[in-house]
């Protein structure tokens, strides 16, 4: 076994005197859809798995899709990857020192800041 010399808390590489570095594999979070993350689908019928491999071969997505008649169909990975999320944009951008936004004349640190 090898002696451990060194660990790099950030980057998490292991230094060891026998085989120099090696790349330790952290907890990651991989986007959904890509072959580490693939977008796990259940359908009932055959007709509609081959509608969502369709799909998922277009846009170019990795998936898991279950055939189980048994099983309510649950399609929301699909739907995540077609909707994604929007950027939330902040309505008060102002800096602290210009005129608060209520109206009140005062400066945005003083009143609502």
């Amino acid at each position: 076994m090898a002696e451990k010399i060194f660990s790099h808390r950030l980057s998490g590489k292991t230094f060891d005197r026998d085989r120099g570095v090696k790349q330790a594999d952290p907890v990651r979070y991989y986007k959904l859809g890509t072959k580490k993350n693939p977008a796990k689908v259940s359908v009932q019928t055959e007709e509609r798995k081959k509608e969502l491999e369709a799909i998922f071969m277009e846009k170019k997505w990795s998936s898991i899709i279950i055939c189980d008649p048994d099983k309510p169909e649950d399609i929301s990975a699909l739907e995540i990857l077609s909707n994604p999320g929007q950027t939330k944009i902040n309505a008060h951008n102002i800096g602290r020192n210009e005129p608060c936004y209520c109206g009140s004349g005062r400066k945005f640190k003083k009143c609502c800041g």
